[in-house]
């Protein structure tokens, strides 16, 4: 059987070329080069290091600076740019440990509002393209773009390579894209030449890509499945492959199921536009580790009304209160509860709140609280009835609406209760 013959991209100036080093158009060695480039329709696309990319394009200062995005000495590491990248820093690393490795970044306060605006803008630019698009957060989403080359006249590879140009010339910031026959390859491929890269996994080279991968770049395969995975020897996904499915069923249930299934390549997985949350939560670092029950239960209103602006902003309603600490050594602890009615109100979440804060047995101290509401669904117009065991729910209920109200004519300080006062 002949080998298909390779199609390729230039990813600046857009022309379809014969594979070279260079583009024969433009002269550009930015050429993307695959037998199964143009009949590839699943993307996904990263925005690289966004929220310093952001601050980088709004500060031209910062250019050639080592970037952190992060709450402060006390916080962890939101993002960084590629130059604190080159020092070790990483997301989520604790905020000292990155200063140690990079002593000259400058460190940014994280702009969410700001972030948020330039979020809605790229996803403005995919909603052109295709209605399936699933935002898995501010920068990045998996796109489906099948049957969309009639509408474009063009190849979802070109469109993609389009709107990342599109993205860079017109917002001043970059991504990266995958392409892939699905999601779970569309994401790893979007991963593998970053910044401003293309990569693209196909259906015949998927086995041979994946053949001595760890299995940690399985979706869901967290630090706790691989040292299960390890205990039955299996640490690559080659050893996943020669493992017998039904025994992986067997020891590790419907998991087992999912690892054989994207070990060999397969995600049955939809592009699934606007998908809803599945939980809202705010979260806040100390500046000093706080072991005071008093003065933890201070942090809870404030974001619980937080919670609350986003639930009621979102029109929904949440049936279960987490409660989240993390610890002096970075892990962390979670408690839930499930609530008498669907709510999305401050006050109802505050009370249960500060019982699941009462319930907690550990002394801590703690460097950071979160609350939040999962089990979400569309509000109602009207709030709940109190039970028996609170009947002046009803009336808290009306008077956080009123306030609400008073805030929405008058601003976000007009009134204020006094739990939320320093």
């Amino acid at each position: 059987m002949p080998t298909p013959t390779p199609h390729a991209l230039c990813r600046d100036c857009l022309t379809r070329i014969t594979p070279a080093s260079r583009c024969p158009a433009c002269g550009s060695p930015r050429v993307i080069a695959h037998p199964e480039l143009f009949s590839l329709a699943i993307a996904h696309i990263d925005c690289d290091a966004f929220y310093a990319s952001v601050e980088k394009r709004d500060n031209p200062a910062l250019a050639a600076r080592p970037v952190i995005v992060g709450g402060g000495t006390r916080g962890v590491v939101s993002t960084c740019c590629y130059i604190a990248r080159i020092s070790g820093v990483r997301s989520a690393m604790p905020m000292f440990q990155a200063l140690k490795l990079c002593p000259d970044a400058v460190v940014i306060h994280p702009r969410m509002s700001h972030y948020a605006k330039v979020s809605h803008a790229i996803r403005a630019m995919m909603a052109r393209l295709t209605p399936l698009i699933e935002p898995l957060s501010l920068d990045e989403a998996f796109l489906d773009l099948t049957g969309t080359e009639r509408l474009h006249h063009a190849p979802p590879a070109l469109l993609m390579a389009r709107l990342a140009r599109q993205i860079e010339t017109e917002l001043g910031v970059t991504a990266s894209v995958g392409l892939s026959h699905n999601k779970f390859l569309a994401k790893i491929a979007s991963d593998l030449d970053k910044p401003r890269g293309f990569s693209v996994i196909g259906r015949a080279d998927t086995e041979e890509f994946l053949r001595d991968k760890p299995v940690r770049i399985l979706w869901g395969v967290g630090a706790a499945t691989q040292t299960a995975l390890a205990a039955a020897g299996i640490r690559t996904l080659a050893d996943i492959r020669r493992a017998d499915r039904a025994g992986l069923i067997r020891r590790f249930g419907t998991s087992g199921e999912r690892i054989w299934q994207l070990a060999h390549g397969q995600d049955q997985r939809r592009v699934t536009a606007d998908a809803p949350a599945k939980s809202i939560s705010n979260e806040t670092t100390f500046t000093t580790d706080i072991a005071d029950r008093a003065a933890l239960e201070r942090q809870l209103w404030p974001l619980c009304e937080q919670v609350s602006r986003r639930m009621k902003a979102a029109g929904l309603v949440g049936r279960t209160a987490m409660l989240k600490l993390r610890r002096a050594d970075f892990t962390a602890l979670s408690r839930r509860s499930a609530l008498h009615d669907p709510t999305q109100l401050a006050d109802t979440l505050f009370r249960a709140a500060t019982a699941l804060l009462a319930a907690v047995v550990e002394p801590g101290p703690f460097r950071l609280i979160g609350i939040g509401l999962s089990d979400l669904t569309a509000a109602t117009t009207d709030d709940p009835p109190g039970d028996l065991l609170d009947p002046t729910a009803p009336a808290r209920a009306r008077a956080e609406r009123a306030a609400d109200a008073i805030r929405a004519r008058f601003g976000p300080d007009a009134i204020k209760k006094g739990r939320s006062l320093p």
